[in-house]
């Protein structure tokens, strides 16, 4: 069962995502803010991959995502951005940290597209979840 960190600030959006993703066969967790998913990766260790909203309370989840790939342990985690935001230095960085860039609202079936793709390519997480 792959694994997967869903970071979205919208509390909505966030338990939508929960739901639909476990009922794909995923194990998620989720948070609500960059800190909290350094808290569940500190308990936990790096998921298989990783869904993140660019636009996040504290830092981005593309500083987010750079900040982890500093660390050998999420060096290569797959990563996923969401954003209602279409801006061409977002798609840029995104892109360049080797993530999937799909805009809000996204279509479910494009998510769980781009959750696969990232987990053919991607190496298994290790224990924790």
């Amino acid at each position: 069962m792959p694994k997967v960190l869903v970071v979205e600030d919208d509390r909505d959006i966030r338990n939508l995502l929960e739901v639909r993703l476990c009922g794909m066969g995923h194990r998620v967790v989720a948070a609500g803010s960059t800190d909290e998913a350094l808290t569940v990766l500190a308990d936990r260790g790096a998921p298989d991959v990783a869904v993140l909203d660019v636009v996040t309370p504290g830092d981005s989840g593309l500083e987010l995502l750079a900040r982890l790939r500093q660390n050998p342990a999420y060096a290569a985690m797959p990563a996923v951005f969401l954003s209602a935001r279409v801006q061409e230095s977002a798609i840029v960085a995104g892109h360049a940290w080797g993530a999937t860039y799909l805009t809000k609202p996204v279509v479910l079936s494009a998510l769980a597209a781009a959750i696969d793709r990232a987990l053919e390519t991607s190496r298994p997480a290790v224990e924790g979840w």
